[in-house]
């Protein structure tokens, strides 16, 4: 060969390489792009999902579950409970977009106890500028925080204080702590509970339902995800913490950790406030459902807690069946749609 056809050789083989790193290149950025709209979804369907089952269950909260029997919810209705119009959320969606609202600056708590008390005092993030639906556990520790106590302190700390408002709004959590070891995960879980739910079993409740959506998260199947957690939640807890007193409380998750909750009949599920009631009622809705639509809809016809039982399984089955299975009525019905998408790209836009 002689040094003409050497160099013609070596371009032509420059050339090829190149053309297939550029190929590579091109293929990468489209990966990226893919996985990059694959998780703005991701977290369009945790908050739409979460926030239309709220709304969902607003109208009817505190019927039983024998009155909404005879006349079951099917659709986003209006009025009702609160006399407010159809799309209207509560204070689960509410508090949950005021975390949002901070975990885009960063992992602050003070900031996080600040939108609480904008939120209590101020209506931020209400759907018509008007808080309403207020738990008392809540209110109690959002207004010591105003009186200047330590945020840390602030939280429920009785038994009596083990209600699901720490569990109704932890969630959008999971795409913050995502890549977090698991010590630091349950670190941030337990501080964002004890703002309000400061009792080791709202904790662990809150602990157990982001580490299931986790596992959604992942891609994994959700009969596979409850399988696990059976057993690594058992000892995740006795690696993370040493006290036998809070470690006994995991005996009140007996129902989902040695049982199969969704095996159990209807009426064997309760949907009250209590915190262990809300989340064995949200895995047995999602777990019995094969889409966001009927699962969220199983949740609300149980009647008393509607609104939070509807919003805890509502960001479950958001994550599972993803944005795209949440009817698009519903996404255009809810109250401040376009304050939600912007809410949902700008967390998007924080994590990268």
């Amino acid at each position: 060969m002689n040094e003409y056809d050497e160099n013609n050789f070596k371009n032509n083989e420059n050339s090829k390489n190149n053309d297939k790193i550029d190929k590579d290149l091109k293929n990468n950025d489209e990966i990226d792009k893919n996985l990059k709209n694959k998780r703005l979804k991701d977290i369009k369907a945790l908050l739409y999902g979460l926030s239309i089952a709220d709304s969902l269950g607003v109208p009817v909260e505190f019927l039983s579950r024998d009155i909404i029997r005879k006349n079951p919810v099917t659709d986003m209705i209006g009025y009702g409970t609160y006399n407010l119009p159809p799309g209207s959320f509560s204070d689960d969606s509410s508090l949950s977009f005021a975390t949002v609202e901070s975990l885009i600056n960063g992992y602050n708590l003070e900031e996080i106890a600040e939108n609480f008390k904008k939120w209590l005092f101020e209506s931020w993030w209400t759907p018509f500028d008007k808080t309403f639906d207020v738990g008392n556990t809540t209110a109690m520790s959002i207004e010591k925080m105003a009186d200047g106590m330590q945020i840390e302190l602030c939280g429920g700390i009785g038994e009596h204080d083990n209600g699901n408002g720490s569990l109704m709004r932890i969630a959008p959590l999971i795409f913050f702590i995502e890549d977090m070891n698991l010590e630091k995960r349950f670190k941030i879980v337990k501080e964002v509970s004890s703002l309000t739910h400061r009792h080791f079993r709202s904790i662990i409740s809150c602990f157990y339902y982001i580490e299931y959506l986790l596992g959604l998260l992942e891609g994994k199947n959700k009969f596979e995800i409850y399988e696990e957690l059976q057993t690594k939640f058992y000892k995740e807890l006795s690696y993370l913490i040493d006290n036998e007193e809070e470690y006994n409380e995991i005996n009140h998750l007996k129902r989902i950790l040695d049982d199969d909750i969704y095996e159990f009949d209807e009426d064997e599920i309760r949907s009250g406030g209590y915190v262990i009631s809300s989340l064995e009622a949200s895995l047995w809705c999602f777990l019995n459902s094969n889409s966001y639509s009927e699962a969220v809809l199983k949740a609300i016809n149980l009647g008393e807690d509607t609104d939070t039982v509807g919003a805890i399984t509502g960001a479950i089955a958001g994550i599972y069946y993803g944005f795209d299975d949440i009817p698009d009525k519903w996404i255009k019905g809810i109250v401040k749609s376009k304050k939600i998408d912007d809410l949902a790209v700008r967390y998007f836009k924080s994590l990268e």
